[in-house]
């Protein structure tokens, strides 16, 4: 299968070739390649891409993937009524 058909990060409709153009480009860590090309952002967090991206920048900079540090991981999305919301613009008067 080509690199270009083959979906990374889900979340963020990122393939392989877009990782590994970036990783030839220099971006040679998580958290250069998050802000080249969302990575990790998305609804998930991480939690299915990291691995993926881990493993290409292990092979890229042929380290071992233990070696390679993965984003720093935020909380996952959570729902907000927008009665909270308008409470809290009430609030801050």
């Amino acid at each position: 299968m080509r690199d270009d058909k083959i979906i990374i990060c889900r979340c963020e409709d990122v393939t392989l070739a877009d990782v590994k153009r970036c990783l030839e480009e220099g971006y040679t860590n998580f958290e250069d390649l998050k802000r080249q090309l969302r990575v990790g952002m998305g609804p998930c967090q991480g939690q299915t891409c990291s691995a993926l991206i881990q493993r290409e920048i292990a092979k890229f900079t042929h380290k071992a993937m233990k070696d390679v540090p993965i984003q720093k991981t935020r909380p996952l999305i959570i729902g907000v009524e927008l009665r909270a919301i308008k409470d809290g613009a009430i609030d801050e008067s």
